[in-house]
């Protein structure tokens, strides 16, 4: 069964983690596995923040070479999707845009950023084994959107669907496959309908959506189930 790139990107923008594999330097020859997190970028490559001291970043700067294994959901579950994504990893410089976008998605990272120690590495993706469930399965060569957004242009859409949100509601990011929000703390993809690829049509179709979102529940709320 034929499987669409679009589905190995969209798996990639709503996960927050990965298995990051590398080429063990303390031990040529054998893999070396972590659990790293991630931001995809607007056009779905995988983009790291991680610390000069840690052993995979030891090992990427002797061996670009690496894989990243993302699956659906929670646990091991046969019939979610999952997928490994082989490529070169490299530093990367981002300008400040692409930065204040990249904490938008991962607040956290701003304290790293302040460190000194840690920097940006992107996954450029070859290839990638996509399992979709029983019977969807296959390689794929990588893809890149027909169109992706520049960070500028991405932030002013954000803060103009800023104000078209209720309390409780952010918008984070937003590409031509999706829009990202974060409710009552939870980052959540929406899917976005396809538009002609005008930025006016994208942002029409993105305030549609978030017009019908309602605000999550206040804490304490008695009538939470």
């Amino acid at each position: 069964m034929k499987i669409d790139y679009a589905e190995v990107r969209a798996l990639l923008r709503q996960s927050r983690s990965g298995a990051l594999g590398t080429h063990s330097v303390a031990m040529p020859g054998f893999p070396f596995v972590s659990a790293v997190p991630f931001v995809s970028d607007a056009s779905g490559r995988p983009v790291f923040l991680i610390s000069g001291l840690a052993e995979h970043t030891r090992n990427l700067l002797a061996d670009p070479r690496a894989s990243l294994l993302v699956t659906e959901g929670d646990g091991i579950n046969l019939a979610q999707a999952r997928l490994t994504l082989l490529g070169r990893m490299q530093p990367v410089d981002l300008d400040e845009a692409s930065r204040q976008r990249y904490v938008r998605y991962s607040p956290e990272s701003a304290l790293y950023l302040e460190l000194g120690d840690f920097r940006f590495f992107r996954l450029e993706p070859d290839k990638a084994r996509f399992v979709g469930g029983f019977g969807r399965m296959g390689w794929l060569a990588a893809e890149a959107p027909a169109a992706a957004l520049d960070p500028d242009a991405e932030a002013g859409l954000v803060a103009r669907l800023e104000r078209q949100v209720p309390p409780g509601v952010a918008v984070v990011g937003i590409d031509r496959e999706g829009l990202d929000v974060r409710i009552g703390g939870v980052l959540r993809r929406l899917a976005l309908p396809p538009t002609d690829g005008g930025a006016a049509a994208l942002e029409a179709a993105a305030a549609a959506i978030l017009l019908r979102l309602e605000a999550p529940p206040a804490a304490g709320d008695s009538n939470l189930a």
